[in-house]
């Protein structure tokens, strides 16, 4: 591949270019991107007519023949670095156009480093002496010594630089001073912190390669490539992979409204009506050929929600309302619930409309979910949801309680719950922790799954699956 600077022996592929191809889609396959064996075997034959010294060609290539979704590429582009990396160890050419600076004494000069930092992100055509840079700040910044030796680290390598407060001298770099208009500055300050953002990037991926090389692909790969969004647990996600999630909720609703829509049209046929078949069946001496079916009575349900949106899970809480949301024209009648220790109709806050930012925030403004205490209390909620809403769940209702079940050991309030589970038509509890945890320090857990089917959906992924089985039509 171009740029590479030396060889080393665990980087070959011992099956050559078709086993390394198998692997990188088992790497893939890893990290949540469905490749199936007609997408592997066209990336064979992709790679057969390309020019394999060109890296990004390749990159291309391949990306158009494994990937189904544009979400996916991020996670492609990481596993495409740790497997096709640009260099194995130390770039030999990373002196040759752009050096650290360092003071007479030989110590890294770390000003004039920023200095010249900011005059390459500041001009259009310093890609290449970019990439030599960040090689030589990842050799002689990120290296430190760990237990098992020498290893890499990308926050050591950007820690005394800080490229995120060059903002100023790149946007003078790129004329964009005090006369330049409103509009042109926001463009320049825009393409300034993509570049910083860029930067960073290529320090973390090129900290991934040494690291990688140290340890192996394969371990680097399980931690420091991020997973696809729907495969996140929610009580660990990060800021950015909930918005993530939040911008695929509307195909996650797709694909259910879909499979709603596949059994509704399947329940149409209706039962065999055994009596109306026997009769039909005298004209042809009593074997009954054509079976005569009762006439279904279709009907979309009533779907009630309750929902813990206290801050332990808030995330899962606030995914699973915004794809309910998305699927309310499949409902007859959808009525949403929140509490943190007093519970109240919520219904009102969500349209198509209004972004759940908005409506959450209108829920704990306006709403009377949050009591003196503040505090998780599923037994409250349940009583106090069975005492002020009497006429919330009917007979036709399917009611999906959303929750860890953390009770903060106060009283469960089992009776309550037994009350609504034997009134409603289904009744499930939804669990963001993992199964093994239920019933561990305050949680309620292991008991309430005792009155009412549990499941645990920690994930997008799953939650989908969940949702999708036990929707009634």
């Amino acid at each position: 591949m171009a740029g590479s600077a030396s060889t080393e022996t665990e980087f070959e592929a011992p099956q050559g270019i078709p086993g390394h191809l198998v692997g990188f889609v088992e790497a893939l396959r890893a990290r949540g991107i469905p490749v199936g064996p007609s997408e592997t075997v066209d990336a064979g034959r992709v790679l057969t007519v390309l020019d394999l010294m060109d890296r990004e060609v390749v990159r291309e290539g391949l990306a158009c023949a494994l990937l189904r979704r544009t979400t996916h590429r991020t996670t492609f582009d990481n596993l495409f670095d740790l497997w096709f990396p640009a260099a194995l160890g130390q770039r030999s050419g990373a002196f040759d156009e752009v050096e650290i600076p360092r003071k007479p004494s030989g110590e890294v000069d770390i000003q004039a480093l920023r200095e010249l930092l900011a005059e390459l992100l500041a001009q259009e055509d310093s890609a290449q002496r970019l990439e030599m840079l960040v090689a030589q700040m990842v050799e002689q910044l990120g290296q430190y010594q760990s237990s098992r030796g020498p290893s890499f680290s990308a926050y050591q390598a950007l820690k005394d630089v800080q490229p995120q407060t060059l903002l100023a001298k790149i946007l003078a770099g790129l004329a964009a001073g005090p006369d330049t208009g409103g509009f042109d500055t926001e463009i320049a300050r825009r393409t300034a912190r993509g570049r910083i953002d860029r930067f960073r990037a290529s320090i973390e991926a090129e900290t991934r390669r040494r690291v990688a090389e140290k340890i192996g692909r394969e371990r680097v790969a399980s931690y420091a490539v991020a997973r696809q969004a729907e495969e996140v647990d929610f009580l660990r996600a990060s800021e950015s992979e909930l918005a993530e999630m939040r911008r695929g909720t509307q195909r996650l609703a797709r694909i259910l409204a879909s499979r709603l829509a596949v059994r509704r049209k399947h329940s149409r046929r209706g039962e065999i009506d055994l009596r109306r078949t026997l009769r039909k069946s005298m004209s042809t001496g009593g074997v009954p050929i054509d079976l005569v079916n009762r006439k279904p009575r279709p009907g979309r349900p009533e779907l009630v929600l309750l929902c813990d949106i206290s801050g332990s899970v808030a995330g899962f809480s606030n995914f699973t309302l915004l794809l309910v949301n998305a699927l309310r024209e499949q409902f007859s009648r959808v009525r949403i619930f929140a509490f943190v220790d007093r519970v109240d109709e919520v219904t009102r806050f969500f349209d198509p409309n209004t972004q759940l930012d908005k409506s959450m925030n209108r829920i704990f403004t306006e709403a009377n979910v949050v009591g003196a205490d503040g505090h998780s209390d599923y037994g409250s909620a349940l009583a106090g949801f069975v005492r002020d809403f009497p006429d919330a769940v009917t007979s036709r209702s399917s009611l999906l309680i959303l929750g860890d079940a953390r009770t903060n050991y106060r009283d469960p309030q089992l009776n309550a719950l037994r009350a609504l589970v034997r009134t409603a038509k289904h009744a499930h509890w939804l669990n963001p922790e993992m199964q093994r945890n239920w019933g561990t320090g305050d949680s309620a857990a292991d008991k309430y799954q005792q009155v009412i089917e549990m499941h645990e959906c920690r994930s997008a992924k799953q939650l989908t699956t969940v949702v999708s089985r036990l929707l009634p039509v």
